[in-house]
């Protein structure tokens, strides 16, 4: 086992979820792709987003890959600014 498997184990147990039903990688991606592509800080909320959306029922794998691929969209400078319209 990983440090992640036993950190995502761990955490299941403490919130009474199946850490069968966790997929670290979809996760991961997601938050790759919006902190390099909308900004970093962007990761962790989206990723918190998509947990309550699969919540509510909300196909993870789908939601996930919509979210990338807005996140692929969004309009962004290097620098992290909007552009100038």
């Amino acid at each position: 086992m990983t440090v992640m498997d036993d950190w995502v184990t761990a955490a299941c147990a403490e919130l009474g979820l199946d850490p069968a039903q966790v997929s670290v990688p979809v996760v991961l991606d997601l938050a790759k792709d919006v902190a390099h592509q909308v900004l970093r800080p962007g990761a962790p909320v989206t990723a918190y987003l998509l947990g309550l959306a699969v919540g509510r029922g909300a196909d993870l794998a789908d939601t996930a890959s919509r979210l990338s691929q807005l996140a692929g969209t969004w309009p962004v400078e290097l620098d992290g600014t909007a552009p100038a319209e």
